[in-house]
């Protein structure tokens, strides 16, 4: 049996260049439902979010779209199909990610495993981060928090060594845990991964969409789980499924930044996403219209769902520029203090 921590477990496991999962051919979409894959309202919404933002920093010369964790790029094309011509020429969209560019994409996209420095425009990151690797933690016996080590090849777990002194403090800031069998998912490298991300805006938005938490609602029990071919498995760092863990968006927030925070369905409902079904009038007057109206707010109400994906949270920070009307004056959204 091969036993590691819980961060170098899942760094191999999801990205090794020999087998990790996000490496596969048939990408996330091959595995498991995003908003992204669910419907395209929401790359319409996440389109509108951009012109806001294109129009809070005043039209500038160049405008950056920057999709963190892009997949196969199925974001980015959405987007960028329902732009007017004027902001697409105008336009520099960028997909970071580790897997190789995929066939297809339009070429104006600039493919990178680097997020780019010194941009203008909208970051957005769609369930990046809890692919993020973290170590895990529990409270033992004599109330001392020891990493959690995982058997590579069944999941199994073991006590391990001391936290050491940095994963100690933020649990003592973000995740307190003391009594015995007190668990914690120690979110440093979300918050360094998320900090570098927001370095690179010269100006703009950032955003962050993942399942996740503040401090007044940790989870009870811990999160880590696995994903294979559209059903929730054991966790297994193996390469052969996803492995995720739900993020703690207070703690990721970059200090000193306007930062407000929502739920999915409060943010896409400002972004002109609605559940609601169409006036049965319409399917008398125009049938097929009725139809599509229907099916759209289908797909709306799927990417809105207070039980499904409207539980993700949505973590909006502000670089150097003014907060964009759908956002900090609209109801839904909350400021997050640092």
């Amino acid at each position: 049996m091969t036993w590691m921590r819980w961060r170098p477990a899942m760094e191999r496991a999801l990205y090794d260049p020999d087998g990790g999962f996000y490496r596969r051919p048939e990408g996330p979409a091959g595995h498991f439902r995003t908003s992204v894959h669910a419907s395209p309202l929401f790359a319409r919404a996440v389109g509108r979010l951009l012109l806001e933002v294109d129009a809070a920093l005043g039209r500038p010369e160049e405008l950056a779209f920057v999709d963190v964790g892009a997949g196969r790029g199925e974001l980015l094309a959405g987007v960028l199909a329902g732009l007017p011509d004027a902001v697409r020429a105008r336009l520099r969209p960028y997909g970071v990610e580790i897997a190789a560019r995929p066939a297809g994409l339009p070429s104006a996209v600039r493919w990178t495993d680097e997020v780019p420095r010194g941009v203008t425009g909208l970051l957005f990151a769609n369930e990046w981060l809890d692919n993020v690797p973290l170590d895990a933690g529990e409270v033992d016996g004599d109330g001392v928090l020891r990493y959690v080590e995982v058997d590579t090849v069944t999941g199994a777990e073991r006590p391990g060594g001391p936290a050491d002194a940095a994963d100690a403090a933020w649990a003592a800031r973000w995740w307190p845990a003391a009594r015995p069998g007190d668990f914690v998912e120690f979110g440093g490298p979300r918050d360094a991964a998320w900090a570098h991300a927001v370095a690179g805006l010269e100006r703009g938005l950032a955003v962050a969409v993942d399942y996740g938490h503040t401090a007044g609602r940790r989870p009870p029990l811990a999160t880590l789980t696995g994903f294979r071919a559209g059903r929730e498995v054991p966790p297994v760092p193996d390469g052969s499924c996803d492995v995720t863990a739900h993020v703690a968006l207070d703690a990721v927030a970059v200090p000193g930044l306007h930062s407000l925070w929502t739920t999915q369905r409060e943010a896409l409902r400002a972004l002109g996403v609605s559940g609601a079904r169409p006036a049965l009038a319409l399917a008398s007057t125009d049938p097929v219209a009725y139809l599509k109206a229907l099916g759209g707010a289908g797909e709306a109400a799927e990417l809105t769902d207070p039980a499904g994906l409207g539980t993700f949270g949505w973590l909006a920070q502000a670089v150097r520029m003014p907060v964009p009307e759908s956002l900090g004056t609209l109801p839904g959204w909350q400021t997050l203090g640092s």
